[in-house]
């Protein structure tokens, strides 16, 4: 179709070269072991949807407090790393990219979700509001303890290890998610953090962890391997944002020297912020559009916002989407009762054309 003409082009995003620009979005769910491990049956999930131009996968947590729900996987023990490296060699196989989200969950957790069990942690001790679901049902979610200093930096050494684990697990590349909520989202954030050292108060000290963590992982895996994810205006998760214009002009052009692989924009519908985030920004724009049409979607690559677009819950039921869109086949409908959770149904019994 004419409309999807501009999907079709290679591209190349920092070290990764992709057939087209049609990708998959990170979307969590929760069918990992306990113990945060990936399966036979992940590797079968991803592998399925190698045919995506780059496949960006659920966020995993880069140290055991970085876990924030139920069964979400890991990259921080031995046995994570041997579960992703199933995935990693299954969308090979199949022909595909993939690149592991590193997801710190932060205030966003329950200590019942954790083999550890213990408290969560964030940039401040405030609490998130809203429940969290747990194997007994949904539970407030408790206030969190407020990192030392010390352990801000031993939390960016978590990101940097992750990284490095991704790279041994057979991963293109990682994508750090600054975005929805979670740790990184929570420092950059006027609500939820509230400290009054360095990484805390203006601007510039809410952008440092951020900027650290994208520094560390590029100086571990290269730039070109690494991509972050940002969601400006996105109250997701208790997120406050007094300051999005001027917060995401400060940290966009603070993270554009580093050269990473690209920057992931989940859109929060202020067009003309996107625009001068797009201008200041020097390597490939991955953009998500929530609820656009792909008609939409694909505009913004032949128009020029956007290198690559990416599509979850589409791509979540259409193992197959590139070949349905090319061919103008029906898509199948996603079945949101499967998404979080149990075993093969929704998840690995879409069917293919």
């Amino acid at each position: 179709m004419t409309a999807f003409r501009a999907l079709w082009s290679p591209t190349s995003v920092g070290d990764l070269r992709l057939k087209h620009r049609l990708a998959m979005a990170p979307m969590t769910r929760d069918r990992s072991t306990p113990e945060g491990v990936p399966t036979e049956l992940n590797a079968e999930y991803y592998a399925q949807r190698a045919s995506m131009g780059l496949i960006v996968t659920e966020g995993t947590q880069p140290s055991a407090d970085g876990q924030g729900y139920l069964l979400t996987p890991g990259l921080h023990t031995e046995e994570q790393v041997a579960g992703w490296r199933k995935v990693t060699d299954a969308v090979h196989a199949a022909g595909g990219t993939i690149v592991i989200q590193l997801m710190h969950a932060g205030r966003i957790a329950h200590p019942a979700n954790t083999p550890h069990g213990r408290q969560p942690v964030a940039p401040s001790a405030v609490r998130p509001s809203g429940a969290m679901f747990t194997a007994t049902g949904p539970r407030e979610m408790p206030e969190p303890r407020e990192l030392s200093t010390a352990e801000v930096g031993a939390t960016v050494r978590d990101f940097r290890r992750a990284a490095a684990a991704a790279v041994d697990a057979g991963a293109d590349g990682v994508e750090i998610h600054g975005a929805n909520g979670y740790l990184v989202h929570q420092f950059l954030s006027s609500n939820a953090n509230r400290r009054t050292d360095a990484y805390g108060g203006s601007i510039a000290g809410r952008i440092r962890f951020a900027v650290e963590v994208a520094t560390a992982v590029a100086d571990e895996i290269g730039a070109g391997r690494t991509g972050f994810r940002i969601s400006p205006s996105n109250p997701n998760n208790d997120i406050t944002e007094d300051d999005t214009d001027a917060l995401y002009t400060a940290l966009v052009p603070a993270l554009a020297p580093l050269n990473l692989a690209y920057l992931h924009v989940l859109h929060g519908g202020d067009d003309d912020l996107l625009r001068r985030l797009r201008a200041a920004w020097p390597t490939a724009l991955v953009l998500n559009r929530a609820g656009a049409d792909l008609a939409d979607r694909a505009r913004d690559v032949a128009n020029g916002l956007a290198d690559v677009v990416t599509v979850g819950a589409l791509a979540l039921a259409n193992p197959d989407l590139p070949e349905r869109v090319r061919s103008n086949a029906p898509l199948n409908t996603p079945d949101p009762a499967t998404f979080y959770g149990g075993g093969e149904a929704g998840y690995t019994d879409y069917p293919a054309l």
